[in-house]
């Protein structure tokens, strides 16, 4: 009988020299995608996704609790391991060249998933899927994903705060996000727009259904209804502070009283979820309590790394994935050191003020604002005609470069704060208007509203020699563009003019397309 301790191979295993090798190739993942990394912690320092630092420590009570069951399932590792790790390096690639984090983030997920995948082999991986899916709740929405949400939650929380306000008998006017008390209005910011909740609450909701021994579907449910009890909680919340405010004044709304709300809130998210477990147990046939059905058993550890039969021959896909990892090193170790090229632009402080009977105000933006959006140059003014009473304001932010975290920001995102709601969105193709790629200058055409107050927007994306209409198709552009022009550079320019109550938007649009038709062939210079 061959002894135990010798592998298929006939040779003595020797897996610690493999497992110093692991730890090597962990290592280097992390150096790696090193910036994305920091990035994602300064988010965790946001409210919203302040849970991110308990996430690692979480997803490895989660791998303690199945480590025991590693050495048996462990037989050689994958070569699907290798294919996921070129994805996840590909991942973070496109990341680093296109400015979305969130591909360095997912990438370093799959880079690591692939590490482990490749070493242990599938069926260990069945048995850690747990911990490092887990992961993935650590991980911040990109921008403007992050931005279209929060608006849409802000507009539901506001209807449903504004329905549990006239439950109480309150008159109450709702106006996009604003909440109009008659003697006061409350504006549904961001900040409660409720994804503080949410995405703690999630990650929460998929570690109860995980550890919870119950029916598949009943597991499932205790997940994904962890995001109507959010939507729910919140809105209340916000009907709530509605109704003290108009009782007791606009000091409910502000200060210790609007904290400790939500904390109160966020509390009663978990203790509906907690209700809902305990519902499942009394309509089943267990009789055990509803948290005896929660399993936070710490086991022993009952194993050694000997125990896992490991030899290079059984190793392969992740001696391969070691030679990928140490080959590209030297590339993404460049990355930043690109020098990319810097097209010559006038700055603009020259934008002209007086053109063909135009004449502009120039105006400036807040601090805060300036810091948050990181552009390079940008203006922003009020022109008019001498017959014209309603000004046009123009606005373009330009981008030396849309890499490490400075990009456009897409009035798509920022134009449903302040009350304002998106009535109507499409493309428009300005005939009269020339792109410098030879086409029609293509614009989104959006009809805003606040109350009875309506705007009518164009904005569109400008540089390196491209009319974009589709943010997402912008953001592919600036990855295709580093990589082949080292160029990603780009611009936003927007043109807003108000639609009086009673006038034609023709007359609106007409003035916007008359302001372009003087005006567009200036741009080039200032976005080239």
């Amino acid at each position: 009988m061959q002894n135990e301790s010798v592998s298929s191979t006939g040779k003595k295993p020797n897996p610690f020299w493999l497992w110093g090798l692991l730890a090597a190739a962990v290592a280097l993942l992390i150096w790696l995608f090193r910036d994305g990394l920091l990035q994602m912690t300064n988010f965790w320092q946001s409210e919203e996704y302040s849970h991110g630092y308990m996430i690692p420590f979480v997803a490895v009570f989660l791998l303690w609790q199945r480590v025991n069951l590693l050495p048996a399932a462990t037989q050689r590792g994958s070569w699907w391991g290798l294919a996921l790790l070129g994805a996840g390096l590909l991942s973070c690639l496109l990341g680093e060249l296109s400015a979305i984090y969130t591909f360095i983030h997912y990438g370093f997920l799959l880079s690591l998933t692939a590490i482990a995948w490749s070493f242990l082999g599938t069926k260990s991986i069945r048995i850690m899927w747990a911990a490092l899916f887990y992961l993935v709740f650590m991980i911040p929405l990109p921008s403007f994903i992050y931005f279209n949400l929060s608006s849409q939650l802000q507009l539901i929380s506001s209807v449903v705060g504004v329905a549990v306000i006239r439950l109480f008998g309150i008159s109450v006017h709702l106006e996009g996000n604003v909440i109009d008390l008659g003697t006061m209005q409350l504006q549904v910011a961001e900040a409660c727009a409720g994804l503080r909740y949410l995405f703690p609450l999630m990650s929460f909701g998929f570690l109860v259904g995980y550890l919870y021994r119950g029916p598949i579907w009943q597991r499932a449910t205790i997940f994904l209804t962890t995001i109507p009890i959010t939507v729910f909680m919140n809105s209340f919340r916000i009907g709530v502070i509605g109704v003290t405010v108009d009782k007791w004044g606009i000091k409910m709304a502000e200060g210790f009283l609007h904290d400790f709300e939500g904390w109160i809130v966020f509390m009663s998210c978990i203790g509906l979820l907690l209700i809902e477990i305990i519902l499942f147990q009394l309509f089943s046939k267990q009789r055990r309590s509803a948290f005896d059905l929660i399993d936070v058993t710490v086991p022993k550890l009952s194993i050694k790394l000997s125990d896992f039969r490991l030899d290079a021959h059984k190793q392969r896909p992740f001696l391969a994935g070691v030679v990928l990892l140490v080959l590209v090193t030297p590339y993404f170790a460049t990355i930043d050191e690109r020098i990319e090229a810097t097209p010559a632009r006038q700055a603009f402080t020259s934008f002209p003020l007086s053109l063909n009977g135009w004449t502009g105000r120039e105006d400036s933006l807040e601090r805060n604002i300036v810091d948050t959006l990181q552009f390079s140059d940008y203006i922003i003014a009020d022109y008019r005609l001498p017959a014209d009473p309603i000004p046009v304001n123009f606005y373009s932010a330009w981008y030396a470069s849309q890499k490490k975290g400075a990009s456009i920001h897409s009035p798509r995102t920022c134009i449903p704060g302040g009350g304002w709601r998106i009535e109507s969105l499409d493309q428009l193709d300005i005939a009269a208007v020339k792109h410098t790629s030879g086409q029609p200058l293509r614009v989104n055409r959006v009809v805003i509203k606040n109350g009875n107050v309506a705007n009518l927007v164009y904005y569109w994306f400008e540089g390196r020699n491209r009319n974009i209409t589709n943010e997402y198709l912008a953001k592919w552009f600036i990855f295709w563009d580093s990589l082949t022009q080292s160029r990603s550079d780009g611009a936003l320019m927007r043109v807003v003019t108000a639609v009086p109550d009673g006038a034609s938007i023709d007359a609106a649009d007409e003035r916007l397309q008359h302001f372009l038709r003087d005006f567009y062939p200036t741009i080039p210079a200032y976005a080239p």
